[in-house]
């Protein structure tokens, strides 16, 4: 069981002490991994003396965690994923705003900040923090793509389709994080700088939504397939009947 976190309001000393040790983490974790990290070497860049972690934090698990939440807390403020205005914006805008802010946090804060690099670690090593971060940063993300989706699609759209075209949504901005060495390679002209950023959210906010306007519209194909087969039960059914009746009829 995680032990408290030990308080230090109104000890500015140990507040101190524990925003050092929150940042060399960040720092040693962002180079290592979890996993290579040690606390020796956090307390020694922190400037801290070695049982420091377990006093603040309980242990390096708890250090860990607590600086995915700083980290996480700070992209937000920076990047929120939900303006204040929400409610007062069209479905398509708040998509747009939604790709912006998202591919800021990918592009920007991945590429310059620990918090995005540190993220990108997690995602593909992950560890026993995963659970808390998904539930308490990437769920609302998940939820806020899932509200704009539904405004996009109506709320008669079932819910499969719902989580595809969010899915894809994501999956298009997360493309120019985890690729986008190979595409300096392909498309040496192509910076990631801010105003490229700008291009690439206004672009995947274009694609995604005519994606999506296209999943709205009848499946042509699937509803002529389901036509087709029922004429065939149909006709199948006839035949049977036709077959039965012929059996039973008196000689």
């Amino acid at each position: 069981m995680q032990r408290p976190l030990k308080a230090t309001t109104g000890n500015p000393r140990a507040a101190a002490t524990r925003d050092q040790l929150l940042d060399a983490a960040a720092a040693v974790f962002t180079e290592s991994g979890f996993r290579h990290a040690t606390v020796r070497e956090i307390c020694r860049r922190a400037g801290a003396n070695i049982a420091a972690v377990n006093y603040h934090f309980g242990d390096k698990a708890a250090l860990y965690l607590a600086v995915l939440r700083r980290l996480e807390a700070e992209a937000e403020a920076r990047h929120p994923i939900t303006p204040p205005e929400a409610d007062r914006l069209t479905p398509a805008r708040r998509l747009e705003r939604f790709v912006r802010s998202f591919l800021f946090r990918l592009l920007v804060e991945g590429a310059n900040l620990p918090g995005g690099r540190l993220m990108s670690l997690e995602m593909i090593q992950p560890t026993a923090a995963l659970d808390a971060v998904a539930r308490e940063h990437l769920q609302p993300i998940a939820d806020e793509l899932r509200v704009i989706v539904t405004g996009l699609l109506g709320e008669s759209a079932d819910e499969n389709r719902i989580r595809l075209c969010g899915i894809s949504v994501i999956s298009q901005c997360l493309f120019y994080h985890q690729c986008q060495e190979v595409v300096r390679r392909l498309f040496p002209d192509m910076p990631f700088d801010t105003a490229q950023i700008e291009v690439l959210a206004a672009h995947i906010t274009r694609f995604s939504l005519a994606g999506i306007k296209e999943t709205a519209r009848p499946d042509r194909k699937g509803l002529a397939a389901a036509r087709g087969q029922n004429a065939r039960n149909s006709a199948k059914r006839g035949t049977s009947a036709r077959g039965a009746r012929g059996r039973s009829a008196p000689e």
